[in-house]
């Protein structure tokens, strides 16, 4: 039996490649790493995803019988919430039984370390190194551990409370419309709106484990009926997360989606002016340069990482960043978790709205008119085994120019990065969740994103 367990998680087609059985051995090697580092408490949580329920109580009883403390989360937990358990408990760390964004068919599991944040891959290289003797065998032991039911959202939404201003949200009197996409959300953004007396209307607020028939993703394209009971009801914003809530998606009151890499960049600009903190940002080599002439303008420091949030939650746990996002919909600031809330997101949207009295698209309008414009795209080619070694080649490559485009610098944090003369720039790089090979391309307008992404997927293919 063989196993890749990737960065921090590991996720495949339910009942075909995730299996009890494979869970069940990668659980014992993930057992074996807490035990070796704090035999203690653990947290065991889950998303809406079919039979979600099953493996967390079956791996529970299994930590148990090892001397752990298991800590079983009562209800399907967005995984912000499983970070902030673990802090709260001290647990050694948690496992979370989530597919995250991707379609329904699948499942997974996510390993989060004892300060909250997704398992670096010092972490899951040992765990990985263990599966195949765990795989032929090892006996498992017997000793008295204790399962026990928690709620952990309760502490999550008080948490939560420090962080966002609800007050200058409260006094702007607006109502709200929330999309959970059938996801871990249900009962927690818009029951903290609700607490501070916000009309919030929920749709898609019932547990579908085919998630509508597509991948809970809150991408522009699955907010249509968001968008349009924003439009019909003249909603001050629609909120959307993911399936367990760890990435965001917003709609402005003009129905206009803002991007992540926007709304990244637009919170940067309003926390840097609002809170006073120190720091700078951070953001993945995928995630637009807009957050740079943000930083440039206020004087701050940017820091790159590779594609993978648990780098900049290494950020936030050494207190060096105001916030770190990535363009995938992920998004922490200081003093939060080192793991992506889109929980967080949206709440400090609906948040700079308020206290600013601007809509979101006449705020990133006022920060185009200070930085340039920059518009930012992506595509993904299959990942086929023909292409695997073609891949492998063109990482290797040092280009001069694209298509007459000349190359100022090579980057090479994560994949292919060419950044241009103009400051445009493609990367080519192998998604780490996905069987694809995405293609980033970032310019000043939409139409030159659309030819940097054919120039690249034919850089790739040709």
């Amino acid at each position: 039996m063989s196993f890749h367990v990737g960065t921090s998680d590991r996720r495949a087609a339910a009942a075909d490649e995730f299996t009890f059985a494979s869970g069940r051995v990668l659980s014992q090697s993930i057992r074996e790493e807490f035990k070796l580092d704090a035999p203690q408490k653990v947290v065991i949580a889950h998303d809406a995803l079919f039979l979600g329920e099953e493996p967390p109580a079956e791996r529970s009883q299994l930590l148990a019988s090892q001397g752990f403390r298991t800590l079983i989360c009562d209800r399907r937990t967005p995984t912000p919430a499983v970070s902030h358990a673990i802090r709260v408990e001290q647990a050694a760390g948690a496992i979370n039984f989530t597919a995250s964004h991707n379609p329904p068919e699948f499942n997974g599991m996510k390993l989060y370390t004892a300060d909250g944040a997704p398992a670096l891959p010092a972490v899951t290289q040992k765990i990985e190194a263990r599966l195949g003797a765990t795989a032929k065998g090892q006996t498992e032991g017997q000793s008295a551990g204790v399962c026990e039911t928690h709620d952990p959202r309760t502490a999550y939404l008080a948490d939560l409370e420090q962080k966002v201003r609800f007050d200058l949200i409260a006094n702007a009197k607006g109502s709200y419309a929330y999309d959970p996409l059938w996801g871990t959300g249900r009962g927690y953004l818009d029951e903290i709106l609700r607490r501070h007396g916000l009309q919030v209307e929920t749709i898609h607020d019932w547990r579908d484990v085919l998630f509508g028939g597509r991948s809970p993703e809150p991408e522009a394209s699955h907010l249509q009926d968001l968008t349009a009971l924003v439009m019909a009801r003249k909603y001050v914003l629609g909120l959307a997360t993911d399936g367990d809530s760890d990435r965001f998606g917003v709609i402005d009151a003009n129905g206009q989606f803002i991007t992540p890499n926007q709304l990244i960049a637009i919170l940067f600009d309003y926390l840097a002016e609002s809170r006073k903190w120190n720091g700078g940002v951070a953001r993945s080599v995928a995630t637009s340069h807009l957050v740079d002439r943000v930083a440039q303008i206020r004087g701050l420091p940017v820091y790159e990482t590779p594609v993978g949030f648990k780098y900049i939650g290494e950020l936030i746990n050494e207190d060096k960043i105001i916030l770190g996002g990535e363009e995938s919909a992920g998004l922490s600031i200081k003093g939060h978790y080192p793991e992506k809330d889109g929980i967080l997101a949206c709440l400090l949207a609906a948040e700079a709205v308020a206290a600013r009295g601007a809509s979101l698209t006449e705020q990133l309008n006022n920060l185009f008119a200070k930085t340039g414009r920059l518009e930012s795209g992506r595509t993904g080619v299959r990942l086929t085994p023909d292409l695997m070694p073609v891949l492998k080649e063109k990482l290797k490559e040092e280009p001069t120019e694209l298509n007459g485009r000349k190359v100022k610098t090579i980057n090479r944090t994560d994949g292919l990065k060419l950044i241009f003369e103009d400051d445009s720039w493609v990367l080519v790089r192998p998604s780490g969740t996905e069987p694809l090979v995405r293609i980033y391309a970032e310019s000043e307008s939409e139409k030159d994103v659309e030819v940097l992404l054919e120039q690249g997927r034919k850089y790739l293919l040709d």
